[in-house]
């Protein structure tokens, strides 16, 4: 399993236990998104201290993907602001968890807002759920996607979008937007797959990660009051867009999880028949963007079996 691709994870951990000063490291990931990123920051900078006052918080900018790193406003808070200009981030991200001091790590993607006391609920999450290694935060849409887009566009918006309710439950997995860990776990699983995410294959880093936190034993717990806010935006709300990620999801599944020819050959039977079954029974928009995802994700996973997903 690939992880730090330089060996940072190693040193990381081997030095972990000298380095917690502080509780909370926020990793912020960013590519090319310089007025959401300032929408992020504004929302965390009255977060920073903690419950008594004392600086008990840091942001690390984790950017990648473009040639300078972007200029931050003046009014910016304080924070570490690392640069990688090759895609891939996943290997920012895991650069940022090993300059990381926080015994929490919270990643957010930078496309998002804050609620008002985000980083206190994290931290109260993990001090009252123990049982918790890792968490899936709460992510609601910004503005109503079927105002902002219209009601049949709407169902290509694929937001990365995590309600489950207003109860602590546990969970499978975590999801990339709005996510956080013990240090300690990472420490015993690594770091993320740098072959999966964005600038890499694309998807799939966050779902890998939640199979190797489960094989180790760990659980993932699912947080309502740590909440974010994703942005809508109408660029997302494209069909050809919607399905050729669905496709990519299902190449990068072929990367980390293990499926044999035949059965990656009836799914995309069973998934073409239900498609031809939802339009032949005149389904709605919701339906029948469900059941073409589910082909997309077939048939990329079909992609996976032939070079070069392989290698």
């Amino acid at each position: 399993m690939p992880s730090a691709a330089d060996g940072s994870h190693a040193v990381w951990a081997s030095s972990f236990r000298e380095r917690i000063i502080l509780r909370i490291s926020v990793i912020i990931a960013t590519h090319a998104r310089p007025d959401a990123l300032e929408r992020l920051l504004d929302s965390l900078a009255p977060q920073l201290a903690g419950a008594a006052g004392e600086p008990s918080r840091e942001i690390l900018l984790a950017e990648n993907g473009t040639p300078a790193p972007s200029a931050l406003s003046p009014s910016t808070p304080p924070l570490k602001h690392l640069h990688d200009a090759r895609p891939g981030k996943c290997r920012i991200q895991n650069i940022a968890i090993g300059q990381a001091v926080g015994d929490i790590i919270v990643c957010l993607d930078d496309d998002l807002v804050a609620a008002p006391g985000y980083l206190d609920e994290v931290e109260k999450f993990f001090s009252k759920h123990p049982e918790f290694a890792a968490m899936k935060g709460r992510i609601l849409p910004a503005e109503d996607p079927a105002a902002k887009v219209g009601a049949e566009a709407a169902v290509w918006l694929d937001l990365p979008i995590a309600d489950h309710g207003d109860r602590v439950i546990e969970v499978r997995g975590v999801l990339g937007a709005n996510m956080a860990f013990r240090a300690t776990a990472l420490v015993r699983v690594g770091l993320f797959d740098e072959r999966l995410g964005p600038g890499a294959a694309g998807h799939e880093e966050e779902t890998e990660m939640s199979a190797r936190l489960a094989r180790a034993g760990f659980r993932i717990g699912y947080a309502p009051r740590a909440l974010v806010y994703h942005d809508v935006d109408p660029a997302r709300a494209d069909r050809a867009r919607f399905l050729r990620i669905a496709r990519e999801r299902g190449r990068c599944r072929m990367l980390h999880e293990s499926h044999r020819t035949l059965s990656v050959l009836a799914d995309n039977a069973v998934a073409a028949l239900r498609v031809w079954i939802a339009r032949i029974l005149g389904a709605g928009p919701r339906r029948l963007a469900r059941e073409e995802r589910r082909l997309a994700v077939a048939q990329g996973m079909l992609d996976g079996l032939r070079p070069p997903w392989r290698d």
